[in-house]
C-alpha cells in the first residue's frame, strides 16, 4: 500500500479537522462498499488456489487418504479435512 500526502489532495480545513482527533498519525480510510473488489479478484491466486483444491478432492475421490493429501500438498490434515467438506457442497450445488 503506498501513502499520500493529505496535503497534497485535501483541503487544509479537512486536514484540520482531522488534526482534531488525530495529530501525525497514520489513518487507514476504507474504500466505499461500492467500490471493494472480492478478495482474489486482482490476481490468479483465487483461481490457482480453486484448482488445488479441485485436485486435493479428486485425489481424495480415488481413494488417496487424507494424511497423504496433507503431507503431498503441504497442508494440515483440518485443512485438507475442511477443502474435502467444501468441495462436496459445491458438487451437490
Amino acid at each position: 500500500m503506498s501513502y499520500i500526502k493529505a496535503e497534497e489532495i485535501l483541503p487544509i480545513e479537512i486536514i484540520e479537522l482531522i488534526q482534531q482527533y488525530v495529530d501525525g498519525v497514520n489513518i487507514y480510510i476504507p474504500r466505499k462498499e461500492e467500490h471493494k473488489k472480492e478478495w482474489g479478484s486482482s490476481t490468479a491466486y483465487k483461481s490457482e488456489l480453486q484448482r488445488r483444491n479441485r485436485l486435493i478432492y479428486k485425489d481424495y475421490l480415488n481413494g488417496t487418504k487424507v494424511c497423504e493429501l496433507a503431507e503431498n500438498y503441504y497442508l494440515s490434515e483440518k485443512s485438507i479435512q475442511r477443502i474435502i467438506r467444501q468441495e462436496k457442497l459445491l458438487k451437490v450445488s
